[in-house]
């Protein structure tokens, strides 16, 4: 039985970490289970996922399958933005420059600072008093 061609990549924000599959289609997203459109909610997170798909001209060529787990929406939404953008490169290298000055293909490493001991939170401090 052949199995129809299909793209898997993995991208990361912040604490979110999503698992992207591209395949052939009409441009249909769905983010676990559900439409896209439905789970996220809000167009500037649907406008953010669909970047690397509208720079790359591919849009309604191919269906994007994915799976997020871990952080919030916005962070979940980068994570399938530089998904795409990997699975993209699978497709065809020849887009690498592309995706590369757009910016799609650098991990955003910036997380949440830890908060430290002795302190209210990672950079401010408890109150202080003289007397």
């Amino acid at each position: 039985m052949a199995q129809a061609e299909q793209y898997h990549a993995i991208g990361r924000r912040k604490k979110a970490s999503a698992r992207v599959f591209l395949r052939p289609g009409t441009g249909v997203v769905t983010v676990n289970g559900q439409d896209a459109d439905e789970y996220f909610g809000r167009d500037t997170l649907m406008m953010i996922l669909r970047q690397p798909l509208e720079l790359t001209e591919t849009l309604d060529k191919f269906d994007v399958y994915c799976t997020v787990s871990g952080g919030g929406k916005s962070g979940q939404a980068e994570a399938v933005k530089l998904g795409v953008a990997r699975a993209l490169l699978l497709v065809d290298g020849a887009m690498r420059p592309a995706l590369k000055q757009g910016g799609f293909l650098t991990r955003d490493a910036r997380v949440k600072e830890r908060k430290k001991y002795g302190q209210k939170g990672a950079r401010a401090r408890f109150q202080f008093s003289k007397r």
